[in-house]
């Protein structure tokens, strides 16, 4: 059983978030994976987690007098899964996967790139399994990718 920080809450996301869930993103993509180039700019980001991502998708916030990880769910699609460079290795992300399995338990499935090699040991001593490998040319940042699913 891993332990928890009991500071940390899990929450749904609301407008107010979408700035500080945004920053959480950049901050987490480009501690974890600086050789995958970004289409896209903060500004772009940012606006995307104000305009779609926290209105119009499940969006989860942990929340520690701030917010320090973002987790989005989209159906049976883990699609988002980010804590703050800072905030890793405290169990937020362990908290974050045992709230998608619950959201969805008939099954989640995720990308991540192959570059990510924290990201499959994490997924993958959860009890996702690598199912799909592609060469990247069905993302926008053409980077090689692994499709991983969780069956319960």
């Amino acid at each position: 059983m891993t332990s928890y920080d009991s500071t940390i809450t899990l929450r749904r996301a609301t407008a107010p978030d979408a700035a500080a869930a945004a920053d959480v993103w950049l901050r987490s993509f480009a501690a974890a994976l600086p050789t995958v180039v970004r289409p896209r700019s903060d500004d772009d980001v940012r606006d995307y987690f104000r305009e779609v991502v926290v209105p119009l998708r499940e969006t989860w916030v942990a929340d520690a007098d701030g917010i320090v990880g973002v987790m989005v769910l989209d159906g049976e699609l883990l699609s988002q899964l980010y804590i703050a460079p800072d905030w890793r290795g405290r169990g937020i992300g362990d908290r974050f996967v045992e709230l998608a399995k619950e959201r969805s338990p008939q099954g989640l499935h995720l990308w991540t790139f192959q570059v990510n090699k924290p990201a499959h040991r994490f997924y993958e001593r959860h009890g996702f399994v690598a199912v799909e490998h592609t060469d990247g040319s069905g993302n926008e940042e053409r980077e090689p990718d692994v499709r991983y699913d969780w069956q319960p």
